[in-house]
């Protein structure tokens, strides 16, 4: 992988949105798994960038160690373990092509959400431990199968409207943990492989470095064009991730 050109540049551009995104602009980190399962297999791609996501966590809980909302996490953070361990459950069902699929309906669904507004027009909601629960066991199972955990987040999460940096420190120890807990399943799953964790090492120095970039610019930049981009730039990788996986399912049935 490290000496072919294409798998390079788009996982340099997967790994800048990831760091970006742990730096606090949430969402752009959901375009990585696609664009990286545009290359390599999609279970090697969510290998390959967790353990950058791990140390990209830590330097964002760090930074946002003051920043968070208790009440969302003792609901989310419990949930998040059902829906990994869902997500686990179900792993053997999962073929390339079917993953490829979920991903790119993900992707889909979380771009045409934030390009709608959908979350802006919401009025201001308080806090459900049901509700809560309920979508950090989904963003918990999505984030499993693809490191796509924002969008179900996001859709319990903002329409309480917390301020900026409580939002993003919120996020952040909420994924950190599922990052963490999805360890020992990707282990056991073969997807931190010898191999993947050499292409994650040789990446990690640029992740950091666009982590410490997202950190800063997050005060700095008004991002809202910047968001637009990536989430159309998300539903033409989710459609093309569609495509591939309508052809793996059924060009792979036409040939029997």
């Amino acid at each position: 992988m490290l000496t072919d050109p294409l798998f390079l540049a788009v996982a340099a551009i997967a790994v800048i949105l990831l760091g970006l995104a742990k730096g606090g602009f949430a969402g752009v980190g959901t375009l990585s798994t696609p664009l990286l399962a545009l290359v390599v297999a999609p279970g090697d791609a969510a290998g390959i960038l967790l353990p950058i996501l791990l140390v990209s966590d830590a330097i964002s809980v760090w930074s946002y160690r003051k920043s968070w909302d208790a009440r969302n996490l003792k609901v989310m953070m419990p949930a998040a373990a059902v829906g990994i361990a869902a997500g686990w459950w179900l792993a053997a069902y999962f073929t390339p092509a079917y993953v490829r699929i979920s991903i790119g309906l993900i992707a889909i669904a979380f771009g045409l959400f934030n390009l709608v507004g959908l979350a802006g027009r919401r009025k201001v909601a308080k806090p459900s431990a049901v509700k809560g629960a309920f979508w950090a066991s989904i963003a918990g199972f999505t984030s499993f199968v693809s490191h796509a955990g924002g969008p179900p987040f996001q859709i319990h999460l903002l329409p309480q409207r917390l301020p900026h940096e409580v939002f993003v420190g919120t996020s952040t120890i909420y994924f950190a943990w599922t990052n963490v807990l999805k360890v020992v399943p990707y282990g056991l799953l073969g997807q931190l492989s010898a191999k993947n964790i050499t292409v994650s090492l040789a990446f990690l120095p640029l992740s950091v470095a666009a982590t410490f970039v997202g950190l800063w610019l997050i005060r700095r930049t008004p991002h809202e064009r910047f968001y637009k981009i990536v989430y159309v730039l998300m539903i033409l990788v989710g459609v093309v991730l569609l495509r591939e996986g309508w052809i793996g399912i059924f060009g792979a049935a036409g040939a029997h």
